[in-house]
């Protein structure tokens, strides 16, 4: 585990570190650390998921922002920075919704 907060640049919002460090509440030993990773891509954009781990894997690049200890694969790092986790409650839906404008593409999928 490499612990090195300036090896990626990602973003918590104050209300997703709200809602996470709530989530986090109920088992802090269990939810010691946020895992950001690459759940899939489409031909527009890198799709992010969240879970939380007890620990991280020894091949993990590890940050702290907000207050949380967030663990990355070494698959999913290089997609990871500039990342932004937001808390969203309104047209979109409500929950977690992880943004990176620098892995976003042109669509050419839509006409």
């Amino acid at each position: 585990m490499a612990i090195d907060g300036s090896a990626t640049a990602i973003e918590v919002t104050p209300e997703a570190a709200t809602k996470l460090m709530e989530l986090r509440a109920d088992d802090p030993k269990q939810r010691a650390f946020l895992r950001l990773y690459v759940a899939g891509r489409s031909c527009c954009s890198v799709m992010y998921g969240l879970a939380f781990d007890e620990n991280p894997d020894e091949t993990d690049a590890v940050t702290e922002v907000a207050g949380l200890r967030i663990a990355m694969d070494a698959q999913s790092r290089p997609f990871c920075d500039g990342a932004k986790v937001e808390w969203v409650d309104g047209d979109e839906g409500t929950g977690f919704l992880v943004r990176n404008p620098s892995m976003s593409g042109s669509c050419a999928c839509s006409g």
